[in-house]
């Protein structure tokens, strides 16, 4: 028996019966031979981790554009605190831990610099639309890999894709990832809000905080242990009533005083103003795009458009201001 047969053992001795099973898998786009050591669960979270979008999201924009300050979130380490969430509820229902491991990495994959802002921008300019959900999926099963893509299972794929607030993903493993989202940025967009002074602890309203708790410590653990004790033993993975309200109503508290504050994003006309340069600048010099992006498309029949919104939403927010200075401020004469 295989180190993989083993895992797939203990699996069927110890998960609840409505978690996603290794041998269960709907498998992937192009079928390959198991591997002796990793269930197909173990291998998706591997090929995440090492991929380079992954690698990328070290230095793209999770709330603050490009944060000074060494504390202040990025869109890895959000992924990170989400893995983490996601994990500690899967192992507390008996879920497959390693499914919502892969999905919770390569849930934002395929974010543009700039966070929510460079994906208003792309999708507001873009014929067909953008969302960094439909583009994680694409990241992993089109772009990585120099077009091959990750081959991904299909749970996995399923879970990326489904992970928006309007989502329905078909596993438990991904409907934990789907809250773990917003339970993380949540709280720690909260702690960075604090840290840079855009407000106060006690300017967040009693009626959540009562409900939730006074800290991030405190709401990351209220939220947590609420899903699990509303969950376990259950077919789906649910909150209270009382608690998903005031989950969603300290959201909307945020959208209120942190997403939309003025102070906060003071900064983003001008992302969008840069976006939309290095959008029309490709799309008129089409030749200037990788020529990896554009064999992509073109073996797969897609047009110029797709080559360059792969392009830019890859692009990190340093590398986005690099790309922008090179095609449009004037250098200096060095002699």
């Amino acid at each position: 028996m295989t180190i993989r047969e083993e895992t797939q053992q203990i699996e069927r001795a110890y998960f609840s019966k409505y978690a996603s099973f290794s041998d269960e898998s709907r498998g992937r786009s192009k079928p390959e031979a198991d591997d002796e050591m990793r269930t197909c669960y173990q291998r998706d979270r591997d090929r995440v981790i090492h991929c380079k979008a992954f690698r990328r999201l070290k230095h793209k924009t999770q709330v603050f554009l490009a944060p000074e300050g060494d504390h202040y979130r990025t869109r890895l380490t959000h992924t990170l605190e989400v893995a983490q969430i996601a994990r500690s509820i899967a192992r507390s229902l008996r879920l497959n831990e390693d499914l919502t491991e892969a999905i919770a990495l390569a849930h934002d994959l395929g974010h543009t610099p700039f966070g929510h802002a460079g994906e208003r921008t792309l999708n507001d300019i873009s014929k067909k639309g953008f969302s960094h959900c439909d583009q994680s999926v694409r990241v992993v099963e089109v772009l990585e890999k120099d077009g091959e893509g990750l081959n991904l299972t299909w749970e996995v794929r399923d879970g990326i894709s489904q992970h928006r607030t309007s989502g329905d993903p078909a596993t438990l493993e991904g409907q934990v990832v789907r809250l773990s989202d917003k339970i993380a940025y949540i709280n720690h967009d909260i702690d960075d809000a604090i840290r840079g002074n855009i407000f106060e602890e006690s300017m967040i309203p009693e009626e959540f905080t009562n409900v939730l708790g006074h800290s991030s410590r405190e709401r990351l653990d209220t939220l947590i242990r609420a899903i699990v004790d509303s969950s376990r033993g259950g077919s789906e993975i649910t909150m209270p009533d009382d608690m998903e309200k005031s989950m969603m109503d300290l959201r909307k508290f945020m959208f209120e005083n942190l997403y939309s504050n003025p102070e906060a994003k003071s900064e983003e006309v001008k992302v969008r103003k840069m976006i939309e340069k290095l959008f029309g600048y490709f799309m008129e010099n089409y030749e200037e795009v990788p020529e990896n992006y554009r064999r992509i498309v073109s073996d797969r029949g897609e047009d110029n458009e797709t080559a360059v919104c792969d392009y830019i939403a890859s692009m990190s927010d340093q590398y986005s201001i690099k790309v922008f200075k090179d095609i449009f401020v004037p250098k200096a004469w060095e002699y």
